[in-house]
């Protein structure tokens, strides 16, 4: 299975993956307008891979077949103090 990723000028380390390159048409415009005009980074055989880096492989070929696109969006930033004021029992309020 085959799909070319794209990433968003907007926003940062946020991807979309589609079964064919070049082919929006079953992504919402709502999700288009967010994302930007998308630049196109690669083509990548799923069928191949055993993993992702950032993306569960088993959930991106759901959502390709399913919906007929991908987003990828970076994980929550970790708040460090807050997680140390837990380790510490330390309530942040």
């Amino acid at each position: 299975m085959l799909c070319a990723v794209y990433k968003s000028k907007k926003k940062p380390d946020t991807y979309l993956y589609l079964p064919k390159r070049d082919f929006f048409d079953d992504v919402p415009k709502p999700l288009m307008d967010m994302f930007g005009k998308p630049v196109f980074v690669m083509l990548i055989n799923l069928a191949t891979k055993s993993q992702l880096a950032l993306a569960d492989i088993d959930k991106v070929k759901e959502e390709l077949s399913d919906k007929g696109f991908y987003l990828q969006v970076p994980p929550p930033t970790e708040n460090m103090l807050d997680e140390l004021r837990r380790q510490n029992g330390v309530d942040s309020d």
